[in-house]
């Protein structure tokens, strides 16, 4: 029995279309296109779980969703790789993300072929394979498969989308960023959002009326070229935002918790035919206690944070609704194909307890609940960095086991939805075969029929390892074999074969011998519930020994848990000896992780200024938002800097005001002696006991702080630095841009000591959930 349903809450009134019917003009529809080469629009969705899609069990509003599965097929047996980059690798490729250079993230190289953080170049991206055949390929959204210290304004270039067979970009190139003020590049080139939150701006209906117009202006070209838009949208990665009244209106859906939304969940799953009957679902995840136990407080938090997810799904559902309308406006829907899926499973990242603003945190600012509670009301505001915990990515995950980054199925089973109404009769069928993201490359191309180019300026391509399953969406009763597919990340390993799944989870710096394999018949038992090691210990050793061969042919090897390491390594490699910056006025914006770095060491920074009025203001250098950062600025006729951990500000006013003429407007931090901390997350960690903060004006001392220990210990913010204004939502109290006024700015200097320690546990930690 289908558990009873929550009372309706009122409906939200989003300015965005509900169904891809309404507002139609009276006038008669264009002269549609003749058939001829189908368009391509994939829609990547992050870290969105398997049954968050109204049509894979929820009842989070995804009615544009909803419609392209009723017009298409739905893919139950779908299967990505566990990270964001991998996935991005291996779809974009059509291989195996290790083959290809991505074994793990874009944010660190290990050195080791499988693991350079870079697509490798014999490895030619879906855009690069349509080329040839006379596609035009538009990119929007999140890119992530750059190194993020190759995301600076000097590149190099060569691993952005325009050097890997797209035209036009407009996104992002890291992991994540803020939806109110994100780290934006227009093809080569950064540069501001073009709207605030104050102005009604959200990223993701940026880049869909980005997407729209790149397909209105080749359509306005070329009408009879085919195209290949790639949408990967921020939602739902953290920081979960939407808008304030949306989020009310999932409050209340979710009240009754995570344990009865499962069962919820997966009731619709097999009243549907997503899971077949007798599904059962696992355990709750360790870490994730029993709702009911959970006291009041901690119930009314924890349902807040995912109904700023739900709402940041929802209203990402809206936009795209606006992106389908136009394609059926302009007569291109019946010869597109659409593909929509997610990247990996719900994400761990926001702990047991979730996180209002993760950047307190992550710099050993502790968040209580009492904290968290006095800022529910903000959760999903521009000034908050929030993710939801364990129970409900748990929930997102239903009814399968763990989370983003492990080889179980709430890791690496997504959902995929493929609509192309002229060529393929799919009228919301369901297909239940396994597929892999990598057989995405090869069945796009095998539904167009076309031939992938065996060079790419130069290069021989290596062969893909995907295969196609274009039959199959024609026909769900298709005979469908596949070969071996194994899963690897951060030492979790697991290998799917003729229906049988072999899969460990493996402990950070334990023997990967000791690991202890699990065994299921995943046509039989869906969710991964009975163990059958002990009752076929040859068929496990079988596909262990499998694995192995796998992972030989697609460097894998050497197997490296060494997690911490790996980050604190690559940071030091990336940032290298350099200890002096000097940024001159008209440079734009520097992303973060190639801007200084002043995390635990001591560092001046020095602006070199002529000051034109007694009254200048504006911002100097301000690095980060409103989350946390610092910015050295002019205010009310005295220099201030505000050092924003999480935050909580700590600010200084010049003691006395700066005068017209020449100067040098700086700040010194020094920090005091080394100590030997206990933290409740990573154990033991050096930090220094004291910061001392001090203004200088011409050299002279006009201001200084001291603060016991608080700072930037990990990270300084997600978001990059600007001199003569602060760009995104302003780091201190201001409005931004900020910009200055009254005086002119020649450069800013940086100084850094060479010496700088960066906790390897903390620092992984930090990376780790901006992925």
């Amino acid at each position: 029995m289908l558990a009873a349903q929550p009372p309706e809450a009122p409906a939200y009134q989003g300015h965005a279309g509900r169904t891809l019917a309404e507002s139609r003009p009276w006038w008669p529809e264009p002269a549609r296109p003749a058939p001829g080469t189908p368009n391509v629009l994939v829609v990547l969705f992050d870290d969105v779980g398997f049954s968050d899609f109204g049509c894979y069990g929820s009842d989070i509003a995804t009615p544009t969703i909803d419609a392209l599965a009723r017009q298409g097929v739905r893919c139950t047996g779908f299967h990505t790789t566990a990270m964001c980059s991998t996935t991005r690798a291996s779809l974009l490729t059509g291989r195996n993300h290790h083959a290809v250079g991505m074994g793990c993230l874009a944010n660190f190289d290990s050195g080791y072929p499988g693991y350079r953080g870079k697509i490798a170049r014999d490895a030619p991206t879906l855009a690069e394979m349509l080329r040839p055949h006379g596609y035009n390929n538009y990119m929007v959204g999140k890119w992530h498969v750059t190194p993020v210290s190759e995301t600076g304004p000097g590149g190099p270039y060569d691993g952005w989308p325009l050097r890997r067979g797209f035209d036009r970009f407009y996104g992002f190139l890291d992991a994540e960023t803020d939806q109110y003020s994100p780290e934006l590049v227009q093809d080569n080139t950064l540069i501001a959002a073009p709207g605030t939150y104050e102005s009604g701006y959200h990223l993701t209906e940026d880049l869909v009326t980005q997407a729209i117009r790149m397909i209105a202006d080749h359509q306005a070209d070329r009408p009879r070229q085919p195209w290949l838009t790639f949408l990967a949208l921020g939602a739902c990665h953290a920081p979960h935002q939407a808008p304030a009244e949306l989020i009310a209106h999932y409050d209340q859906r979710f009240a009754h918790g995570w344990d009865e939304e499962r069962a919820r969940r997966l009731a619709r799953q097999i009243a549907m035919g997503v899971v077949p009957p007798g599904t059962q679902l696992p355990e709750r995840n360790p870490g994730v206690e029993a709702w009911d136990t959970l006291p009041p407080e901690q119930q009314r938090l924890f349902t807040r944070l995912q109904a700023a997810y739900a709402a940041m799904l929802d209203h990402a559902d809206q936009h795209l609704a606006r992106l389908v309308a136009f394609l059926e406006e302009a007569g291109l829907r019946e010869d597109t194909l659409i593909l929509v899926l997610s990247d990996n499973g719900a994400s761990q990242e926001g702990g047991p307890l979730g996180m209002v603003n993760a950047m307190g945190p992550f710099n050993l600012l502790q968040e209580t609940l009492q904290t968290k509670l006095a800022r529910i009301d903000d959760i999903g505001g521009p000034d908050t960095h929030s993710n939801f915990p364990y129970g409900w990515a748990m929930t997102a995950n239903t009814p399968l086991k763990r989370y983003k980054q492990n080889t179980h199925g709430g890791g690496i089973r997504d959902p995929l939805v493929v609509s192309w109404p002229r060529g393929i009769a799919g009228d919301g069928a369901l297909w239940k075969g396994f597929c892999h993201v990598s057989d995405l490359a090869p069945t796009v191309l095998d539904l167009l029929k076309l031939e992938p180019p065996t060079q790419v300026e130069g290069v021989a391509a290596q062969p893909m390892t995907g295969q196609s399953f274009a039959a199959c969406l024609r026909d769900t009763a298709a005979a469908w074999q596949r070969g071996p597919q194994y899963f690897e990340m951060f030492g979790h390993r697991g290998l799917w074969h003729e229906g049988w799944k072999a899969v460990a989870w493996h402990a950070v710096n334990t023997p990967f011998e000791a690991d202890v394999w699990e065994l299921y018949h995943l046509d039989e038992d869906f969710s991964e519930t009975r163990d059958l090691a002990a009752v076929h210990p040859e068929r496990l050793e079988a596909l262990k020994a499998l694995w192995w061969r796998e992972a030989e042919a697609n460097l894998v090897l050497p197997l490296d848990d060494r997690f911490a390491p790996r980050f604190a390594e690559n940071g030091r490699r990336v940032h290298g000896p350099r200890t002096h910056f000097v940024l001159h006025a008209g440079m734009g914006h520097l992303p973060n992780d190639v801007a200084p770095d002043v995390r635990s060491r001591d560092y001046r920074i020095e602006a070199y200024v002529h000051i034109d009025r007694a009254d200048a203001r504006g911002v100097l250098v301000a690095h980060g938002d409103a989350t946390c950062g610092y910015s050295l600025y002019l205010k009310n006729g005295h220099l201030v800097h505000d050092m924003n951990v999480g935050g909580r500000h700590h600010l200084i006013v010049s003691e006395r005001p700066f005068a017209p003429g020449h100067h040098v407007l700086g700040l010194q931090m020094r920090l005091g002696p080394w100590v030997r901390v206990r933290l409740p997350v990573i154990g033991m960690t050096i930090m220094p006991s004291t910061r001392t903060a001090t203004l200088l004006i011409d050299g002279e001392p006009v201001g200084r702080l001291d603060t016991r220990m608080l700072g930037f210990n990990s990270q300084v913010s997600f978001s990059g630095l600007d001199i003569g204004l602060d760009r995104g939502s302003p780091v201190s109290h201001y409005p931004a841009p900020f910009v200055l006024q009254g005086a002119r700015l020649f450069r800013v200097e940086y100084q850094l000591d060479p010496l700088q320690r960066l906790d390897p546990e903390l620092l992984a930690l930090v990376e780790m959930a901006r992925q």
